[in-house]
């Protein structure tokens, strides 16, 4: 009877045991389960609020590279910018230098050309006055040829002095026989008229440019209108 009493008190504690760690089991598996959702819960709330904080960090770096990209490409637009303004610096430089060798040449040939015209007048003047010696020296033996060759000499258009023989044709005395002398661009004698026409006149003023013999170049054009006169009568 001692050993039924014993097995069922062990059994008893056996049972009261499992009972126990059943107990046990469910109130440690409880609470591991809340710390573990506490912990969950605390680690998601800590994660979230980490996300949070970088995505906001993220954003603003994101914000901040755009900025540095904005920057860079409004330092790369200036730098087009002041390039092209060189360029055109460059070029406007390059013109300048063009036209004022332009100007220095045009400057140069206008000095030249003074200078030349300078001479032409130059030039002009001296013949100029030396044609109004010429015609001077003509006016002055104007009486001489008058009284001793029976001519009139008379200063026309542009210069001119026309020379007139009388006492040539015996038969009507006063019959004119003239030409008119000039000085060209060259200043030179030039007969630019002859009334009877002369085929000498050429060879006469010829030898007048030659000689400078104004009064034997009178005197060979009355011999030759006498000579003229004689074979027409």
């Amino acid at each position: 009877m001692s050993n039924a009493q014993t097995e069922d008190e062990i059994t008893l504690f056996e049972r009261d045991m499992k009972e126990f760690w059943i107990q046990f089991k469910i109130s440690y598996s409880t609470e591991q389960i809340s710390q573990t959702s506490a912990l969950r819960d605390l680690c998601k709330e800590t994660i979230e609020a980490l996300s949070e904080k970088w995505s906001k960090k993220l954003k603003e770096e994101d914000l901040m590279i755009d900025k540095i990209q904005e920057y860079n490409n409004e330092i790369l637009q200036q730098s087009k910018y002041v390039a092209e303004k060189e360029d055109q610096l460059t070029e406007i430089k390059s013109k300048l230098n063009e036209e004022a060798e332009q100007q220095k040449n045009l400057t140069d040939s206008i000095q030249e050309l003074k200078e030349e015209l300078m001479k032409k007048m130059e030039i002009k003047s001296s013949k100029k006055e030396a044609a109004k010696e010429k015609v001077e020296r003509v006016s002055k033996i104007k009486t001489l040829f008058k009284e001793c060759l029976g001519l009139e000499m008379r200063r026309i258009h542009d210069e001119q002095l026309q020379f007139i023989f009388r006492h040539i044709d015996h038969k009507d005395p006063d019959k004119p026989y003239m030409f008119t002398l000039s000085i060209n661009d060259q200043g030179d004698y030039e007969v630019t008229s002859c009334t009877p026409p002369l085929d000498c006149i050429a060879e006469l003023q010829l030898k007048l440019r030659e000689t400078n013999n104004f009064s034997a170049f009178v005197a060979n054009i009355r011999k030759a209108f006498t000579a003229l006169y004689k074979q027409s009568a």
